[in-house]
């Protein structure tokens, strides 16, 4: 498998396809319905196309993509987090998600600080985004934790939801 870095309590490696099961837990979580949206995976064989076309595709193309958290002491996956490239945004974008038990419990900084460190200081991206829904207030907060600062409304060509767009 191959890791990408380590925290205090957290490692982040690249998804494998072997991943599929939590796929589908995560992304039919609440917070994930709520705030990034049905992705309509409810299969083994969805998750695997996620991971394909999403992830794993983003490795090849872009050296970096979503990865795995999993907690050091055992190895469990809590979340995803990492930079994505997407079509719509002129700069790279710091994603993050966690299942609802790793919810404020400052995991979730954790790993998106380490994450911002490691785009900015080895993938060496000068510019990182991120977006979110203006109800999504935890990740407001953490974003501006962080030193994000409020940019403009996005909207999601996708979705045609609004978002904030936040840039470090």
């Amino acid at each position: 498998m191959n890791y990408i870095l380590e925290t205090e309590r957290l490692i982040l490696r690249e998804f494998t396809l072997d991943d599929t099961p939590f796929i589908i837990e995560l992304v039919n979580s609440p917070g994930w319905l709520q705030f990034i949206g049905d992705r309509n995976i409810k299969t083994e064989e969805q998750a695997r196309e996620y991971l394909r076309s999403g992830p794993l595709q983003s490795y090849e193309k872009n050296g970096f993509g979503l990865s795995l958290v999993v907690l050091k002491a055992d190895q469990s996956p809590i979340g995803m987090c990492g930079i994505i490239r997407r079509d719509s945004l002129e700069n790279p974008d710091l994603g993050f998600a966690f299942l609802p038990a790793f919810e404020g419990k400052g995991l979730a900084y954790e790993m998106a600080n380490a994450t911002l460190a490691y785009a900015k200081n080895v993938l060496k991206l000068p510019v990182i985004f991120a977006i979110t829904m203006p109800e999504n207030k935890r990740s407001i907060k953490l974003l501006e934790k962080m030193g994000f600062q409020y940019s403009r409304t996005f909207i999601s060509p996708a979705d045609k939801v609004q978002l904030m767009l936040f840039s470090n």
